[in-house]
């Protein structure tokens, strides 16, 4: 029974007062805390991975020229090779949020795209599961699972249109209609922002397995599914929107091929399983934990779509820590819709259900909608004001512990040659400081530079037999390494080499003359 004063509340907010106006729903206020959260840890974001310096040269290259660049401009290796720009449009959102606020408005870009992404999980959640809390829940904890890979790079696109893309997709097997140019329309954004665009066909191979399993089982007289023809129409649109980019048909062989590369995914740690000694992996680990205790206990078995899914992206996950964001965000809402038929039937669950009822009923009149958007202009001024809104000391700045900040100064007053052999994931931050003065060796688009050229930077750092020569067939003049390198400290004892600068992140060696 609610109190007197819990009814005068709920009748106030029925009638759209000035109290509803003011309240936040649950899914602006999980908008909300994604999105500080993500503010707080830009510096984190900038500086765990390499590869952003690459993105916003050549998104501001795409800005300044009007031309998507389709041949190699950044490195002095493969200079004029074909070119597959799988990511130009990321880079050019990118590189416009620079343009705005510098990295500042990089990080803000990446807030939205993530609090947005966890915004439609968890609405996703609640339709199919009826359950306010339980779906907040598993929200967060898809946050918290996802956040392992939560990088300023384009893939934070790709979360975003694997949720409205399976959301999409679970309407047309609900019998739902949806207009008919909305998967072609994701798609064709998705194929343009980034290569695992692919995703979405993986995805949509298990709802059609769904539909055909049901056809299968359909007895004589039943009805039977009618969305075939529906998905049908999606795979096929959907396809042909893929084909409108720069490359046409090239991008499905960039994006395939690179998978298929057993070196190059050995070589690159985001392919690399996750490491449960690590913390960070535990919210992925307990989600896989509880995922055969919420299916046992519900009362009717998993749908054989949601199922595929659920299997498929565990296995995934569990082969390469970089789909684990994804499978966060596919799975928190069937867990959802499976705990929803689990509580039913016990105290605990009676108990619970009475609870997200109570809440239905006091949130049904919540009409603060537009708290999210007053957050994120809010953030926005402040950081046009030089707010700094992050508790790292220098605020959102590629990292001199990190990147070789003060190397690069130098080199850019005191240029120490015309080609360079660089540190793999300082390649990007190179390109970001001195292009098109400077051109890299290599830098971490590793599906461009390929097996043999990725080989023979590996022979350099490590010493392999015939690093000289490499370093000779490329007239290599200056390099800059970490300096405890392998390679920095053999060049140091190499007469045919002088160290023009050193600090504690990176080391400058020219070949004498």
């Amino acid at each position: 029974m609610r109190s007197t004063g819990e009814g005068q509340v709920t009748a106030g907010i029925k009638r759209g007062g000035a109290q509803a106006l003011l309240m936040p729903r649950l899914e602006d206020v999980l908008f909300i805390a994604v999105f500080l959260l993500v503010v707080m840890l830009g510096p984190r974001l900038l500086n765990l991975d390499g590869d952003l310096g690459r993105h916003l040269t050549v998104g501001q290259y795409i800005l300044q020229t009007g031309r998507i660049p389709t041949a190699d401009l950044f490195s002095h290796t493969m200079s004029g090779e074909d070119l597959t720009p799988h990511e130009w449009l990321s880079e050019v959102v990118f590189a416009s949020a620079y343009r705005v606020l510098g990295l500042d408005g990089v990080v803000l870009l990446s807030a939205i795209v993530l609090a947005l992404t966890f915004w439609l999980t968890y609405r996703a959640a609640v339709r199919r599961s009826g359950l306010g809390l339980v779906a907040l829940g598993l929200a967060l904890l898809a946050v918290s699972a996802s956040s392992l890979h939560w990088l300023a790079r384009p893939h934070l696109f790709t979360l975003l249109l694997v949720v409205a893309w399976t959301d999409g997709l679970e309407k047309i097997a609900r019998g739902e209609r949806i207009a008919w140019w909305r998967q072609p329309l994701i798609m064709l954004g998705w194929a343009n922002l980034h290569g695992a665009f692919v995703f979405g066909f993986v995805i949509w191979l298990a709802y059609a397995a769904g539909w055909a399993w049901r056809m299968w089982r359909t007895s004589p007289g039943e009805s039977r599914p009618r969305h075939g023809r529906q998905l049908a129409l999606v795979v096929i649109l959907s396809l042909a929107a893929t084909l409108v980019n720069p490359v046409g048909i090239q991008l499905w062989a960039t994006s395939v091929g690179y998978v298929g590369n057993a070196y190059l995914v050995g070589h690159t740690a985001e392919y690399l399983s996750p490491n449960f000694h690590d913390v960070s992996t535990w919210p992925f680990l307990l989600m896989i934990l509880i995922s055969p205790w919420i299916m046992a206990s519900a009362r009717r078995p998993l749908n054989v779509r949601s199922l595929l899914l659920l299997l498929g992206w565990t296995g995934l996950g569990l082969y390469s820590v970089r789909h684990v964001a994804v499978y966060a965000v596919i799975v928190a809402p069937i867990l959802a819709e499976a705990l929803a038929g689990a509580l039913p039937g016990t105290m605990a669950g009676e108990a619970w259900m009475r609870r997200e009822s109570r809440l239905q009923t006091l949130a049904a009149g919540f009409r603060g909608g537009w708290w999210p958007a007053v957050c994120v202009l809010a953030v926005g001024v402040l950081m046009t004001l030089g707010v700094r809104l992050t508790p790292v000391p220098g605020g959102n700045s590629f990292s001199s512990r990190v990147f070789p900040v003060q190397a690069m100064d130098w080199a850019i007053a005191n240029p120490p040659g015309d080609r360079v052999f660089n540190y793999f994931p300082w390649g990007g931050y190179l390109l970001f400081r001195a292009w098109p003065e400077t051109t890299v060796f290599i830098d971490g688009q590793t599906d461009f530079y390929g097996e043999a050229l990725t080989r023979e930077y590996e022979a350099v750092i490590t010493l392999a037999e015939g690093w000289e020569q490499v370093l000779a067939r490329y007239d290599v003049d200056w390099v800059i390494m970490p300096p405890d390198s392998r390679l920095a400290v053999a060049l140091r004892e190499d007469d045919g080499w002088a160290e023009a600068y050193a600090d504690a992140t990176a080391v400058v060696l020219q070949r004498a003359r």
